[in-house]
């Protein structure tokens, strides 16, 4: 569990630095758009030749892509629900305040954070379940990478809503600690599971990280990265090939 609990804190960490870094500072997108880029090419790598290598290698190819497959659909269920529960609260403050331009502007910071955690919890669990495998320093890298842009882009938001450095500071940390718990959980959980259950487990971590790829770091790295977001994938993919083996 101790090294399932450092993993977790190194990989947050990265939600911590960055929430310091756009608390006081303003990078460009593109600067933003090229982190998530190589953070999506280095998770792509872990998934094909950790994640999902290790779930096939248990269960097969039945069980290993249920899992994918169920993953992926709990993710987009779920990211679904969020994205309409923002869309409802930002009709309710447009209206409360008069404007689209009011409404739109407030609570972005805070939808942010709630897509990082969205985003990050399957990610952190999915660490945590490959951690009964031995220990996974290329997904570790990745997630740290994702984690970075994100909370910086997240932090700049709730900066310029009018918080305080303090404030954003402590809330991006208060996320840290539940992504770190995440790990742990993961590690937990999977450590009693049999490798039949273990491979579906495994599975479905790598399909909800795969499907929060396609939804949502790679259509902003692609949107804000260019012309330097296909070179940072290709990067991103490279250093984490290289760590997994």
């Amino acid at each position: 569990m101790l090294t399932a609990l450092l993993y977790g804190l190194a990989a947050s960490s990265a939600l911590v630095i960055g929430a310091g870094l756009g608390s006081r500072f303003s990078p460009t997108r593109t600067v933003t758009g090229v982190l998530l880029a190589f953070a999506s090419g280095a998770l792509i790598s872990a998934l094909a030749f950790e994640l999902f290598e290790d779930a096939f290698e248990l269960g097969g190819a039945l069980r290993s892509g249920l899992g994918l497959l169920a993953g992926a659909a709990a993710f987009v269920i779920a990211n679904t629900l969020l994205d309409r529960h923002v869309a409802v609260d930002d009709a309710e403050e447009t209206g409360e305040r008069g404007t689209a331009a009011g409404g739109a502007r407030s609570g972005v910071g805070w939808a942010l954070l709630a897509a990082v955690t969205l985003d990050g919890v399957p990610e952190n669990l999915a660490l945590g379940v490959s951690l009964v495998e031995g220990a996974s320093l290329t997904l570790l890298v990745a997630i740290f990478f994702s984690n970075l842009p994100e909370s910086l882009v997240g932090a700049v938001t709730m900066r310029e809503e009018g918080r305080s450095v303090r404030a954003v500071l402590t809330i991006w940390t208060v996320c840290a600690i539940l992504l770190a718990a995440s790990v742990v959980l993961g590690r937990g959980v999977a450590s009693g599971l049999s490798d039949e259950v273990l491979a579906v487990a495994l599975g479905f971590a790598g399909g909800a990280v795969l499907a929060s790829l396609a939804d949502t770091l790679m259509p902003e790295a692609f949107e804000h990265g260019r012309p330097f977001n296909a070179f940072a994938t290709a990067a991103g993919f490279f250093v984490s090939f290289v760590l997994a083996g």
